[in-house]
């Protein structure tokens, strides 16, 4: 496990992670995490004493990496833009997100949609997995089934989908 402190930091205007809340992480710290990656790769562990699991640490380039945190993560820290925290990091080998059965069944509907899915990384079909599971009534999360179904057809990539939905309005 890595130990460290780390200032709260936000992106100001940075394409899709314009006002993401982050802590940065440098290289030498990331491969004590994990040795010689390079990609996204899942953490678990605290900080400032309440436990994380399943959290992607983000490549920002040159070796180092982001650890983003959502809002509901910087109301049980009580903290923000500025403020320092204190971070326990460890490689989350057991993180695993299961396909929900109604996306599955959908994607399987056509082998090559469900296909293209699989052949997707892990980190790419969590944000899309994630994403779903997040629709709070029955009518957004078959809304959202649709657009992933219409999403792996044009084979785009999560920001893609999102993007084209944005620009349907």
């Amino acid at each position: 496990m890595v130990i460290f402190d780390a200032e709260i930091e936000r992106f100001d205007n940075k394409g899709e992670k314009t006002g993401w809340y982050y802590v940065f992480v440098p290289q030498q710290l990331a491969h004590k995490i994990k040795p010689n990656e390079k990609r996204s790769f899942r953490v678990k562990g605290s900080i400032d004493k309440v436990l994380i699991s399943g959290l992607a640490l983000l490549p920002m380039g040159e070796g180092d990496f982001i650890l983003v945190l959502n809002l509901p993560l910087r109301k049980k820290i009580n903290k923000t833009e500025g403020s320092f925290v204190k971070v326990n990091l460890a490689f989350d080998a057991d993180f695993k997100i299961e396909m929900p059965e109604d996306l599955q069944s959908c994607l399987a509907a056509e082998a090559e949609l469900l296909e293209r899915f699989l052949k997707l990384n892990k980190g790419h079909q969590n944000y899309f997995i994630n994403w779903l599971n997040t629709a709070k009534t029955e009518n957004t999360r078959t809304k959202r089934i649709v657009m992933i179904v219409e999403a792996m057809e044009n084979k785009f990539d999560f920001p893609q989908m999102i993007r084209s939905a944005q620009n349907k309005r």
